[in-house]
């Protein structure tokens, strides 16, 4: 039996909205061994059994051990004595219509209300299949697409309850025979079904804010520091994405990248676990990286601190405070030293360090405030060119994904990884070791966004995907062989808000307001883009304008959610924020 009909293994299958009772003979007597069905329709018996063959067709579902139910309103299922204390593997509400000549908001309503319904009598990892035809659900499968306020938006209804789409499949009615469609404007005639579609839905993963903030303790040299982490990071730590047991796409990508590297190089991986706090002072913040700047960084301070050295210990918390600086490690650089002073650092052999690193940045689709850095160091022969056979190397791997290598127009020794979507994504250099430069030896260092680099070999749509907590993601990377990756929330709903407020310019710092912005919405908005500006003349204070798109890439994201993230996200900016929303 196909996927189409709902059905594999015996499961508990409710139809809903049934007219005469024809599909439900064709699936009950398919199915016999496989399937408990219970059908059910709006109308009484008597007024049923007016519908041609409908008698018939009650009896031959009875007859196969199926039941029968009259006068079930598919939008309070749960109200019904027959059904409260069942809970259905699938539910099937095929090509659902108000009744008479309603138009599409009457029918969103019923859709709506239909699936708030349904997810109080399915089972956990159960379905919910919604036939309607061609034009009406107002996604990208419709042919031709309707406009999205001329379409029953079967996504964004869906979502109320929880739901995602997960697939879509043209409806065959020839493979239920003696299927005749009715109710077409509460007549005992057909809809169109020959091209319509069937929308499977699935449970989403249930979409939270984090309720806490987060406390971290980090060890660095004799202190031990415990701080707050900034609440729009929680949900990006402790996630063990490189474990040596994990199967996830970044750990995926590192592996297969370290794997051809070892055709051309020893290749020798690093296991020391570095803290993720860095203790720094502005004049070492060349060694994070050309790229990385004061603003950039995640500055903390901590909560307590143990173990002081005897220095500070002496000078009091005053000195500790003034001249001690944390942030979050920005780049894996900044263990270099460490790295080529190991004792098991040999020259000739590529040295790899993985780990976590923050940065500050705008939201949008392309860039995120953490990412998997890969930190690859060899001490080479200068004349055997080593930068210039690295980028030969990756270039042979990465260029099939649309990688190009593009020489640093200021510096010579500099070589950017860049693709169409995210330039600078990663890079090539000599970097300067006196302790190598007698020997004829060069330094060349490689950093590469792992995360970025797996959205494009694995082709995700969306980098917050390789964060989702959805089981069903990381089950994907699981299986052998490893199959292209297909999205189990099609053609999520996107929606979007328009936020105004005055703020001073010479104080206000733009990525403040991003940072809120995933507080608030705990990823659930994909951009955030500068629509207006204005410029008091007189009183030299500012208005801007944002606009926020939303749009969950693993989750059902609601109209309704998004008002309520909405609304919070401008509390949060009255508390955390110097302005005045408009």
């Amino acid at each position: 039996m196909t996927r189409d009909s709902a059905m594999c293994s015996p499961r508990e299958v409710l139809l809903v909205g049934e007219g005469n009772f024809s599909f439900s003979v064709a699936l009950a007597e398919s199915s016999m061994d496989e399937l408990n069905v219970t059908s059910t329709c709006l109308q009484s018996e008597d007024k049923t059994y007016r519908l041609e063959n409908a008698r018939e067709n009650v009896q031959r579902i009875r007859d196969c051990g199926s039941s029968v139910l009259f006068q079930v309103d598919c939008t309070s299922l749960k109200e019904h004595e027959a059904l409260q204390n069942n809970l259905f593997d699938c539910i099937i509400f095929n090509f659902p219509h108000f009744g008479r000549k309603s138009g599409v908001k009457k029918n969103r309503h019923l859709l709506a209300k239909f699936f708030l319904s349904c997810v109080q009598v399915l089972k956990g990892g159960g379905e919910v299949h919604v036939a309607l035809c061609n034009g009406q659900g107002g996604t990208p499968a419709d042919s031709p697409m309707r406009e999205w306020h001329n379409s029953w938006q079967v996504v964004a209804m869906a979502a109320e309850a929880g739901l995602i789409l997960s697939e879509v499949h043209p409806f065959d009615p020839m493979k239920y025979q003696g299927y005749k469609c009715t109710g077409y404007r509460s007549q005992d005639k057909g809809f169109h079904v020959d091209s319509g579609l069937n929308h499977i839905f699935t449970q989403s993963y249930p979409y939270s804010t984090p309720a806490v903030t987060l406390k971290m303790e980090a060890a660095l040299a004799k202190d031990s520091i415990l701080f707050e982490l900034p609440e729009e990071l929680s949900e990006y730590v402790n996630r063990s994405f490189l474990d040596s047991e994990s199967c996830h796409p970044v750990k995926l990508v590192q592996e297969q990248l370290l794997r051809e590297l070892k055709s051309s190089w020893p290749v020798y991986t690093l296991t020391h676990n570095f803290p993720e706090l860095v203790c720094c002072t502005p004049d070492q913040l060349h060694t994070f990286g050309p790229d990385v700047a004061a603003s950039d960084m995640y500055w903390v301070r901590p909560i307590e601190t143990h173990g002081l050295r005897e220095e500070d210990e002496m000078m009091g918390d005053d000195h500790l405070s003034s001249n001690t600086k944390y942030a979050l490690q920005p780049s894996m650089l900044m263990h270099l030293s460490e790295i080529i002073q190991h004792e098991d650092f040999s020259p000739g052999t590529l040295h790899a360090l993985s780990g976590l690193v923050f940065r500050r940045a705008p939201v949008s689709s392309s860039t995120s405030p953490v990412h998997h850095q890969l930190l690859l160091v060899g001490a080479f022969p200068s004349d055997s060119e080593p930068l210039k056979c690295l980028q030969g190397c990756l270039e042979t791997l990465l260029s099939p994904y649309g990688v190009s290598f593009i020489g640093d127009q200021e510096d010579a020794k500099k070589v950017w990884m860049n693709s169409e979507k995210l330039p600078k994504f990663g890079r090539l250099a000599y970097v300067s070791a006196p302790e190598y430069e007698f020997q004829g030896v060069r330094l060349s260092v490689v950093t590469i966004n792992l995360d970025y680099l797996a959205t494009l070999v694995f082709n995700l749509f969306d980098w917050r995907l390789l964060w989702s907590p959805d089981p069903r993601f990381l089950h994907h990377f699981s299986s052998k062989p490893l199959e292209p990756f297909c999205t189990f929330s099609l053609y999520p709903p996107s929606y979007s808000h328009d936020i105004s407020f005055w703020m001073e310019p010479d104080s206000f710092d733009e990525l403040d307001f991003h940072a809120v912005v995933r507080q608030a919405s705990a990823g659930a908005v994909r951009e955030v883009v500068l629509v207006d500006r204005f410029r008091h003349p007189h009183m030299g204070h500012a208005s801007l304008c944002y606009r926020l798109t939303y749009q969950s890439p693993d989750r059902a994201l609601s109209h309704s959610q998004v008002k309520d993230i909405h609304n919070q996200l401008r509390q949060l900016m009255s508390q955390k924020l110097q302005v005045t929303l408009r």
